[in-house]
């Protein structure tokens, strides 16, 4: 009796061991990218109908990763700032692209046609995708809309250089005192490191 107790324990620790390291291992995975990581390609489908990937842009010299979506207020706010950041960086190598995380069927405002609209609609000059299946936010460890990436071509490859926040105030660009995404590029053009590469994005969470 005494072994089938000892046993009965043995069994149990085991268990919770395996389902700690799984969960351990699984948060891992679900951390995402780091500064100076190298970010994988993609193919995504464009509000256009056409698969869109990081390849495709052979002058560029880097990215302006956005997760954003339709339905979030923080995304609406920043729609006329990520226009701007497009137009600003777009001819100097650095483009916008915009991917929308969220699950429609969570959120039926971020369907593929809903995008399509929303696009036309605030006149996007950057290629808002669609992550179908949810299988590319969780690589760079996206977990708000917006939630920022740049990335930067090496020979190596797409570097993460910055993950994060567009600047400091959400409700007001003009209030704005920091302006963490333009400050990044900026310095990355001059052929700097980013001084500030991590900041806390801040909006609606992804919906899975």
């Amino acid at each position: 009796m005494k072994t089938l107790k000892i046993l009965a324990v043995f069994a149990t620790v085991i268990a919770v061991s395996a389902f700690a390291i799984h969960h351990k291992t699984e948060a891992v995975i679900l951390e995402g990218y780091e500064i100076g990581d190298t970010a994988t390609d993609f193919s995504l489908k464009n509000v256009d109908d056409q698969l869109v990937s990081l390849s495709d842009y052979k002058q560029a010299k880097g990215f302006i990763l956005v997760f954003t979506c339709n339905h979030c207020p923080y995304s609406k706010a920043y729609e006329d700032r990520i226009i701007a950041l497009d137009q600003e960086f777009k001819g100097l190598g650095y483009p916008v692209i915009a991917i929308n995380p969220n699950n429609p069927d969570s959120y039926s405002e971020d369907s593929f046609e809903a995008m399509k609209v929303r696009a036309k609609d605030k006149g996007f000059t950057f290629p808002y995708l669609i992550d179908e299946g949810q299988k590319i936010y969780p690589q760079y460890g996206a977990t708000k809309t917006p939630h920022v990436y740049i990335l930067q071509n090496t020979t190596a490859g797409h570097k993460v250089c910055y993950i994060g926040a567009i600047d400091n105030n959400y409700k007001n660009a003009t209030l704005a005192t920091a302006h963490y995404v333009s400050n990044a590029v900026n310095e990355l053009l001059e052929g700097k490191e980013v001084s500030l590469a991590v900041t806390k994005a801040i909006g609606c969470s992804i919906k899975d």
